[in-house]
């Protein structure tokens, strides 16, 4: 039981952080319903931020340029080239943010090199025992972050007139837009937001127990996508679910690996994936998703 309460712990942590990526997804697509392919080069720019300058000025003030660094890049994305296309086709548009992510990812990654780079984090490799549980520091510190972000969001998100115009356009883009709404500016906070997200993510994944960030440090981003899917993507519940199903999944099949070998190697990865399949072979919009109706 030590050991399952072990792994499950780690999975609530390690899927609070997807939930913050996953959110991220969440916020665009409600914002301008675009999927935007480019969120692992948002998530990869804000981790290079950090890692580059926290030997300059310290760690948080490292990590807070990591975050604002990574928000205008979101925010220029937005403004330089989606800002041009809108009101066209929406898969077109997400085929335009997989020609964005490209570009930006080969930057990152011919900086980063084969290097590992270490964000000066103050955790280090410090574990933290509760009878025979034991768990690493970063890990309370990342379900800790994520859990006062997400709260943080979702307060704005209901209480303030930015989240109020989000909701609206979320419902109509039409109408918000002839009830006075902007919805470039809502739009450019969106992206902005999702680059925020990205960039508090990128430290939780980079720190122990892994080595540093990477250049396959982005591929991440691609597991809290089936954490957005399959919770729903016009969902921020369903964002902070399916952040923590994935989470919780991934960690208890990497931990019992050994025990589901013949379910072939590397299952640890695929299962978040073969959950996604499941729910949305059930539920097609996601478990929290809003079902388009449609007259025939």
């Amino acid at each position: 039981m030590s050991t399952f309460a072990e792994f499950l712990i780690n999975g609530v942590s390690l899927g609070s952080i997807y939930a913050l990526i996953a959110l991220g997804f969440v916020v665009i697509f409600r914002a301008t319903e675009v999927v935007n392919f480019a969120h692992a080069s948002l998530l990869l720019a804000g981790g290079y931020v950090t890692a580059v300058l926290h030997d300059t000025i310290g760690f948080w003030p490292a990590l807070l340029a990591g975050v604002a660094g990574a928000a205008v890049v979101g925010a220029a994305v937005e403004f330089l080239v989606m800002r041009r296309h809108r009101g066209g086709d929406h898969s077109v548009l997400a085929i335009v943010t997989i020609g964005v992510d490209i570009l930006l990812a080969t930057e990152l990654t011919r900086r980063i090199g084969t290097d590992i780079l270490a964000l000066g984090d103050p955790w280090g490799d410090a574990v933290v025992t509760v009878g025979p549980v034991t768990i690493a520091e970063t890990r309370i510190a990342a379900l800790l972050a994520a859990a006062l972000l997400i709260t943080a969001f979702l307060l704005a998100f209901r209480y303030t007139s930015w989240g109020v115009a989000m909701r609206a356009a979320a419902e109509s883009q039409e109408t918000a837009a002839l009830m006075g709404i902007r919805l470039g500016r809502v739009s450019l906070g969106a992206w902005a937001v999702a680059g925020a997200l990205a960039a508090v993510a990128a430290l939780f994944l980079t720190v122990f127990p892994t080595p540093g960030l990477e250049r396959a440090t982005s591929l991440a981003a691609l597991k809290a996508f089936p954490a957005a899917i399959l919770g729903g993507l016009d969902s921020t519940t369903g964002a902070l679910v399916g952040g923590l199903l994935v989470g919780i999944t991934e960690s208890l099949a990497t931990g019992y690996q050994g025990d589901l070998a013949f379910l072939g190697r590397g299952i640890g990865d695929v299962a978040p994936y073969l959950v996604m399949v499941a729910v949305l072979l059930i539920r097609p919009a996601g478990l929290f998703g809003t079902k388009e109706l449609a007259r025939v």
